[in-house]
């Protein structure tokens, strides 16, 4: 995110929340009770974010990690694509030697 987006959410977020007071006070609330519903509701909505934020964060969705897999994918794709049939092949029995390997290892209760 560019400095200008969070300057411009900022900006938005405090908009929001004169219109809000705004809004309460037309609505009939006095100056205090309005600043209080106002304050409670953007103090709802930074909880809010900060759930979704802890939650993209723990289930690993974020930008970061989504831009680092989608590198790892590529690099390894590329790997693939300048290996040689025969490098491909050594590859393939590797990979078919290996499940096999783990089974055995744990029908013999080895870690």
């Amino acid at each position: 995110m560019r400095r200008i987006d969070v300057l411009l959410i900022g900006l938005i977020v405090f908009l929001a929340g004169g219109f809000l007071y705004g809004g309460l006070r037309v609505a009939g609330l006095d100056a205090s009770n309005a600043g209080i519903w106002s304050q409670a509701v953007l103090i709802a909505g930074l909880l809010g974010w900060v759930v979704t934020y802890g939650l993209r964060a723990l289930n690993q969705t974020m930008t970061y990690n989504q831009q680092l897999k989608a590198y790892e994918d590529a690099v390894l794709q590329k790997r693939l694509e300048e290996m040689t049939p025969e490098q491909l092949a050594q590859l393939q029995q590797e990979v078919e030697e290996t499940p096999a390997a783990a089974a055995d290892a744990d029908a013999s209760g080895e870690e």
